[in-house]
């Protein structure tokens, strides 16, 4: 991202370098302004999320969702924060503060979206658990080359976080051993 000069971006946007300058002071602004653009562009995904009857079910089709095989193999139109979330470390300046705060503008909406406790503060906290394992879990399942591993490592990830989010149990094979309580 940060190696791709102005003179490509215009030229993919069929428009000239001089424009560029009319519209941004830098690369940097433009940056910003992508990444705002980008997390605003999740808007209607958050709105069909917020439309479910239970802090469960709005859970579990964000979580089913965002870990599922279409998600991953969209890179295109996929997340941000997967997308770009590790190039942002080298970035200074307007960009990284555009994506920090369009990142916590998400974080919010997600929040409102999602309402996994009554509790504001401990709700932004869940939601921000929630998006970091489902960030992390996409990533990996898109390293990896093998399309069986991948899928499976996405279903262990949406079970085990419907476990906790949506207080969905165990089934019956997977029950540890060690659960002595689960035996009553």
């Amino acid at each position: 991202m940060a190696e791709t000069g102005v003179d490509e971006v215009m030229r993919r946007a069929g428009l000239t370098h001089g424009g560029f300058y009319a519209h941004f002071s830098d690369k940097t602004e433009l940056l910003a302004e992508a990444c705002g653009a980008a997390f605003d562009a999740a808007v209607p995904n958050l709105d069909r999320i917020s439309s479910g009857s239970t802090p469960a079910n709005r859970a579990r089709l964000l979580i089913d969702s965002y870990l599922g095989p279409r998600h991953r193999d969209n890179r295109g139109s996929g997340c941000l924060i997967v997308a770009v979330g590790a190039d942002m470390v080298r970035l200074r300046g307007e960009a990284r503060t555009g994506y920090a705060r369009g990142f916590s503008r998400h974080i919010d909406r997600l929040a409102t979206a999602l309402r996994l406790s009554p509790d504001s503060v401990r709700n932004r906290e869940r939601v921000t658990q929630l998006m970091s394992s489902l960030v992390g879990a996409l990533l990996v399942a898109r390293a990896i080359d093998d399309p069986a591993q991948s899928d499976l490592m996405l279903q262990a990830m949406r079970r085990q976080l419907r476990r906790q989010y949506c207080q969905e149990p165990l089934p019956s094979t997977e029950r540890s051993p060690h659960d002595f309580m689960r035996a009553f």
